[in-house]
């Protein structure tokens, strides 16, 4: 879980995904981003809650979440069983922004408490003290997934996804990526242009086998080993090619593409 921090979270906007996202925070309405992994969606979501104000609570949706671990469990404390709220049940209490990152690795009947939050009701049923608790002023409900990873048996279900307004996300276009790489690994900007560059090339590989292509994450990830003075060809070994995949030949192919991006030395 993470809480927003005191400076502002550098993020650069590329379409209306800030407008949209103001305009149903004001209504209460949850929202829902879509967009590949590493393309920013979490710190979109960090720098709209410092914009407007609000405490922002996140956890990571996984296989083993249960519906008490959103909402909250009997513990046994000093010898006597006491409540203890949740990450969900906090931030409906408190009127903050809670986010749900990768929704659809959860179990679908875990993420079904919800759905009273995502619509007219806004409340929320909390079983084992036999109370609804309304959402107090401010609580915003975010989730997040990749449409493009996820298999058909963790896709989201149509009863959750219309009760979000969604806004999509993508990779930034090349002279905002830069800028973002550039100002988050502390690199000047030939260095990131040449990662974006590379990223361009292994996200447009005709036919890749690749899970998952390079991500503005990754990138960021590379420029920091330069910032700490390793060569841009060994960082950038070390933060994409081998993340990318363990496989020998597909390993050596994009090293061959490192090799074509790269600057000679």
């Amino acid at each position: 879980m993470t809480e927003t921090a005191l400076c502002a979270p550098y993020y650069r906007a590329v379409g209306e995904e800030a407008h949209v996202f103001r305009a149903a925070a004001r209504r209460g309405s949850p929202i829902l981003l879509k967009g590949p992994t590493g393309c920013g969606k979490t710190r979109f979501v960090e720098a709209m809650a410092h914009d407007l104000g609000r405490e922002l609570i996140t956890v990571a949706g996984h296989e083993d979440m249960t519906s008490a671990d959103l909402v909250g469990r009997f513990l046994l404390k000093g010898g006597e069983t006491v409540w203890v709220d949740g990450p969900l049940t906090r931030a409906v209490r408190g009127g903050a922004i809670f986010y749900l990152d990768e929704v659809v690795e959860a179990r679908q009947d875990t993420t079904v408490v919800i759905h009273p939050l995502a619509d007219h009701r806004r409340e929320l049923p909390v079983d084992r003290l036999g109370l609804t608790l309304p959402a107090a002023p401010g609580f915003q409900l975010v989730i997040s997934y990749n449409p493009g990873y996820q298999s058909v048996l963790k896709s989201l279900k149509e009863s959750t996804r219309q009760r979000f307004i969604a806004i999509e996300l993508g990779f930034p276009p090349a002279d905002i990526e830069t800028e973002v790489v550039g100002y988050e690994a502390g690199i000047d900007v030939d260095t990131a242009r040449i990662l974006v560059t590379l990223a361009g090339r292994i996200r447009n590989l005709d036919g890749s086998p690749l899970r998952e292509v390079a991500s503005t994450r990754m990138l960021i990830l590379a420029g920091g080993l330069v910032a700490e003075g390793l060569s841009l060809r060994s960082a950038v070994q070390a933060a994409m090619v081998q993340v990318l995949s363990d496989d020998g030949d597909l390993v050596r192919a994009l090293g061959e593409l490192v090799d074509a991006t790269l600057p000679q030395t």
